[in-house]
């Protein structure tokens, strides 16, 4: 594999703010104001992440506060309807709480917010202990490399490889995080292969050609 990809725990965030089972509702809301976050890991005993209690699983009091019938409440999901009488951290949270390893790449992190349709993940070590909690903004991190690192990684570990000289002549440039590779190659068919290989690049946001075929160059 081309490149040093980050995993999840160069980008998360360690210090963390939690509540435990027994925590009342207007501690959680107390704590995601204070925090400026939008969800808490629910933890137990040394660390062990049980839940996740999100602003999803708060809105259902207000909104079925002031519901003149409550027959109508019938009509709701029940677990909305549970939720809007629940009072605890442990009758709020979603559990089995989904949960990211430290050791995990940040596409996989990526793949598993957009499949959950969460905003944060709480991160856990091999033993299963809170270690942190990265969200969609950590992830977005990479995107803030210079382009002249992701240049010379480009350059370094892939043109290098595929467009050696003096098969092939070609040039390396990077703006905001757009790869450009211009110049003469002999084998076209490595295009492809090249451009997958940049996309798997950190920071890039994309790759473009001008590339000449050129079948004189030895």
């Amino acid at each position: 594999m081309y490149g040093t990809h980050l995993i999840v725990s160069d980008v998360m965030t360690r210090t963390v703010a939690v509540v435990g089972r027994r925590a009342p509702f207007k501690e959680i809301v107390d704590l995601m104001d204070d925090w400026r976050v939008s969800a808490l890991p629910v933890i137990e005993g040394e660390g062990r992440v049980v839940g996740v209690v999100s602003e999803a699983d708060l809105l259902p009091k207000e909104e079925l506060r002031d519901d003149p019938d409550a027959g109508c409440l019938q009509l709701r999901r029940p677990v909305d309807v549970a939720k809007a009488d629940a009072r605890t951290a442990g009758d709020l949270m979603s559990s089995p709480a989904v949960t990211v390893r430290a050791d995990a790449t940040l596409a996989e992190a990526a793949r598993l917010m957009a499949r959950e349709g969460v905003k944060r993940l709480p991160v856990v070590e091999d033993t299963g202990l809170l270690a942190g909690v990265v969200s969609r903004a950590d992830l977005l991190k990479v995107f803030l490399r210079d382009d002249e690192a992701i240049a010379e990684e480009v350059r370094r570990e892939i043109a290098s490889s595929l467009f050696a000289p003096p098969a092939s002549a070609v040039r390396v440039e990077v703006n905001d995080g757009v790869v450009t590779l211009t110049g003469r190659i002999r084998d076209t068919a490595l295009v492809p292969v090249a451009a997958r290989l940049i996309r798997a690049v950190e920071g890039v946001v994309g790759v473009e050609f001008d590339l000449a075929h050129d079948s004189a160059t030895r």
